[in-house]
């Protein structure tokens, strides 16, 4: 009813605009006009923000939140870690994200921290989010999720803080192999030298591994050819 309303008044506006109709003027109206302009104007100041507002959203021009159409790679942006490492960190991001939607939110993230044996307090929690939430959403996405491990890895993490705590308690998950056996992930230091060569690597390193499990795949099936054969 309030949108009709709106859209009735919006039509009426024009059509005084344009001409097409005379104002109407209400009883009265000539004889209080000086006491009714401050009203009117106000009604006229808050129809048009409405209606402005409105065309806006229609055009596409407000501003609504939508999700970010740029391609994420966690493998480009997050060169500091390994590729076995992030792999391990978004094992750990998918197995809290129990609504399966690519975030983990208040919820979720208290869950984990409770899994882990660290719970945190609601304004805890909310804190924790608030700190590496970059699009104010009020939930961590992956990426955000991988900044808490990069924050901790670099030191900017307070050691009293429910994120540092987070990366901490989740260095057997994410540092095992992907600092090379380091005691702590917060003493090791991801070599930055020859990052390029070394992605490279890790990607010619599972090509290889494909490549060899297509060939013995290859083999076992040639090989139970054979011995059918041998059967007929």
């Amino acid at each position: 009813m309030a949108t009709d309303e709106l859209s009735s008044k919006l039509n009426r506006r024009l059509q005084i605009e344009e001409g097409a109709h005379d104002p109407v003027a209400l009883d009265g109206s000539h004889e209080n006009g000086a006491h009714d302009k401050p009203a009117t104007a106000s009604a006229d100041s808050e129809l048009g923000a409405k209606l402005q507002r409105r065309g806006e959203l229609n055009e596409g021009v407000g501003e609504h939140h939508q999700p970010s159409m740029k391609v994420f790679n966690p493998y480009t942006e997050f060169k500091e870690f390994s590729r076995k490492q992030i792999k391990d960190m978004e094992k750990m991001f998918k197995q809290y994200d129990s609504e399966k939607d690519n975030y983990i939110d208040l919820m979720e993230l208290k869950l984990m921290m409770e899994k882990l044996g660290a719970p945190q307090t609601h304004l805890g929690l909310k804190n924790m989010i608030k700190e590496v939430d970059e699009d104010l959403d009020g939930k961590l996405s992956f990426r955000e999720f991988l900044l808490i491990f990069r924050k901790a890895a670099a030191g900017e993490l307070a050691e009293d803080s429910g994120l540092h705590v987070l990366a901490r308690l989740s260095e057997i998950d994410v540092s095992t192999e992907g600092v090379k056996g380091a005691k702590s992930f917060f003493e090791a230091k991801v070599q930055a030298i020859n990052e390029s060569n070394r992605f490279e690597a890790e990607i010619r390193q599972e090509q290889e591994e494909k490549k060899r499990e297509a060939e013995e795949r290859k083999q076992r099936q040639a090989a139970f050819k054979e011995l059918k054969s041998a059967f007929k």
